[in-house]
């Protein structure tokens, strides 16, 4: 299983939100870059980076975090938020991301997130399925659509989405565990999938369970900034 530390941006700056919500933010750092290279110097491969702004204004916004780390370390960055159109994905991929997250996109322009798919390869997309009373919620988290989970998914597996980020966003930035029944029974229904878990994972016994579950990777954020989780522990 692989780790993958999250920095989510606000700002230019490395902050963390609790449960999606903006007014819940703390700052852990003014240097996005700073935190990247301590990841990359501890053996982390890969980088979790969200635009919490791109996903409050709809269009990508921190564009040049994503450049200047992908430019100054070697770390395989999945960018999301705020990834809306054409021009928001071809700016994403010019400025070094390896793969892009499509979450609100997939269920507001299902035509297009599907042409991504097919013209940039299912290698290249994820497919972020947030979770709130078992549908899926999107701009930021701030509004509930009707998809149900399981038939989003199915649908997107059958367009030949591989990869999926999963974040039960009432989970999420509590530091109380994370979801892993809901992902057991997501790798049950369509084990052929890359699930990454996402949200509430707050010790190396629960990435241990996620691990034993089958997951393909896990995303860890607030643990390691409030140092329940070590940088030698996030190790894949």
């Amino acid at each position: 299983m692989i780790i993958i530390p999250a920095i989510d941006i606000i700002d230019g700056k490395c902050v963390r939100l609790t449960q999606g919500d903006y007014a819940q933010k703390k700052i852990y750092n003014e240097n996005p870059l700073e935190v990247a290279k301590e990841f990359e110097a501890a053996g982390i491969t890969h980088l979790h980076l969200v635009d919490l702004d791109g996903a409050k204004s709809q269009h990508i916004v921190n564009y040049k975090v994503l450049e200047t780390i992908s430019k100054n370390t070697s770390l395989k960055i999945d960018f999301g938020g705020g990834i809306k159109s054409n021009n928001d994905i071809r700016i994403a991929f010019d400025c070094g991301a390896n793969q892009v997250t499509g979450g609100s996109i997939a269920v507001k322009n299902k035509s297009l997130f599907i042409e991504w798919i097919k013209s940039y390869g299912a290698d290249k997309i994820i497919l972020g399925a947030d979770v709130k009373n078992g549908k899926i919620a999107v701009n930021g988290w701030k509004e509930e659509s009707q998809e149900e989970l399981f038939q989003f998914l199915k649908n997107y597996i059958s367009s030949g989405i591989k990869y999926v980020i999963c974040t039960d966003i009432t989970k999420d930035g509590l530091l109380q565990g994370t979801a892993t029944e809901l992902y057991k029974q997501i790798l049950t229904k369509f084990p052929t999938i890359k699930l990454i878990a996402s949200g509430g994972v707050s010790s190396v016994d629960e990435l241990n369970e996620l691990r034993s579950a089958g997951l393909y990777g896990a995303i860890v954020g607030k643990a390691f900034y409030e140092g329940r989780i070590k940088l030698n522990e996030l190790k894949s």
